[in-house]
């Protein structure tokens, strides 16, 4: 009688615990897809932002635009977390959007002066879109850095330099050499490789 009744005990726990699992289950992923629908509409917002503040500029509009869908790209197949993803989708949009203030101030859109104006005006950008406070700061940082090849702190870096680069080498028309020489030193994912690799053809 003892045993049969513990038998009984233990299927009744079993029958609570498995829908209230499947419940907290449930909910996590839906919370997973709000959050990520509610980071989606922000970047969205975003790119219409910036595609605004460059204007009149259809090369730097579509290079943000690819080096943002590459970085994407890399990010989600590397496996990075929620929050590397947007500070890594919020720098690839404005990583680049110091190079009109360099440009009318000094005359020069190099990478240097890109890393020295480019984190203000992003800022003001993402202060003007709202939600990025909690990502601002870190997204300074690798625009701040995004041409400094030395020193990379994070997977999130790695993989913003490694999208600047396939956009770069394309739209610079870079050589083979230079193709596979920026393979060899500069990429170090897995997934920014093969998508380098299948971008130029490299053996």
């Amino acid at each position: 009688t003892i045993p049969r009744a513990r038998t009984k005990v233990r299927q009744t726990v079993r029958l609570k615990v498995l829908p209230t699992a499947r419940r907290k289950a449930k909910k996590t992923a839906n919370h997973r897809m709000r959050k990520k629908a509610k980071a989606s509409s922000m970047h969205e917002k975003l790119i219409t932002a910036t595609i605004g503040y460059d204007k009149g500029d259809p090369k730097r509009i579509q290079h943000f635009i690819k080096v943002h869908s590459f970085a994407k790209l890399i990010g989600v197949c590397e496996g990075l977390p929620d929050d590397a993803m947007k500070v890594l989708e919020t720098a690839a949009v404005l990583h680049d959007i110091g190079i009109h203030e360099g440009e009318r101030l000094y005359g020069r859109n190099d990478g240097q002066i890109q890393q020295e104006l480019g984190p203000g005006i992003a800022a003001q950008i993402m202060d003007a879109v709202g939600g990025y406070d909690d990502v601002k700061e870190r997204v300074m940082y690798l625009i701040a850095h995004h041409h400094t090849y030395t020193g990379i702190d994070s997977k999130e870096l790695q993989i913003l330099i490694e999208a600047d680069f396939i956009v770069n080498l394309y739209e610079d028309g870079a050589s083979p050499v230079a193709v596979k020489s920026a393979y060899e030193s500069i990429f170090v994912t897995e997934s920014g490789k093969r998508v380098l690799k299948d971008c130029f053809g490299i053996k």
